[in-house]
């Protein structure tokens, strides 16, 4: 089983469209955790258009988590996403709510390790880098941090500050983790070896 985070250090470069992209296209099993502390289910909202209900997501596994219930609220709450083997746990419906996921995010990460017997890949939309109510623990628990961003130098420059704290974090926990940048846009104005340079070998 593998765990995929994905962030982004700046502005809104893509993160939950190539998430979603991610889990259509996934070869397995996947679950596509919607965990961007901005709130109002950009998945929801977009992908389904509206005409899905969000009537259970994350703040509902927090409070299962409260109950002992986690494990079994990661079964149970998941919705399918239609004409593919990925599921879809919404986020949450206000930024608001993010500080209520604080205490979810550690035992959440652990909940999603033990996922491995169940054949299901891990996706996670963590949206922004940085913001309150971030789910780190899960970026931090990833088999692969993907740094989502474009390749203009605001982007490099906030992307390069953030390549380091993220190595440094993934270092300090002694993960074998690998951080990657994704670009959306390369070459507009930056290519790929480009980017790679400034961001300190970081691949793409």
């Amino acid at each position: 089983m593998a765990v995929i985070a994905l962030g982004s250090a700046a502005g809104s470069p893509g993160v939950t469209t190539s998430a979603l992209g991610l889990a259509l296209t996934w070869p397995r099993p996947v679950l596509l955790i919607e965990a961007d502390p901005t709130g109002g289910s950009a998945m929801l909202a977009g992908f389904f258009r509206g005409t899905t209900a969000h009537t259970a997501g994350l703040i509902d596994l927090a409070w299962a988590q409260r109950e002992g219930l986690l494990v079994d609220a990661l079964a149970e709450l998941p919705m399918p996403i239609p004409d593919s083997s990925a599921s879809l746990l919404p986020g949450i419906r206000s930024h608001t709510q993010a500080g209520s996921l604080a205490a979810l995010w550690e035992p959440l990460a652990a909940a999603l390790k033990g996922l491995h017997d169940t054949g299901r890949d891990v996706i996670i939309d963590g949206g922004r880098l940085g913001l309150n109510g971030s789910p780190e623990p899960l970026i931090y628990a990833a088999d692969l941090m993907l740094l989502v961003m474009r390749s203009d130098l605001v982007a490099l420059a906030a992307a390069r500050s953030w390549a380091e704290t993220l190595r440094a974090g993934f270092d300090e926990l002694g993960a074998l983790a690998r951080v990657q940048a994704l670009l959306v846009g390369e070459g507009r104005p930056y290519r790929g070896r480009d980017v790679a340079k400034v961001l300190g070998g970081l691949r793409n």
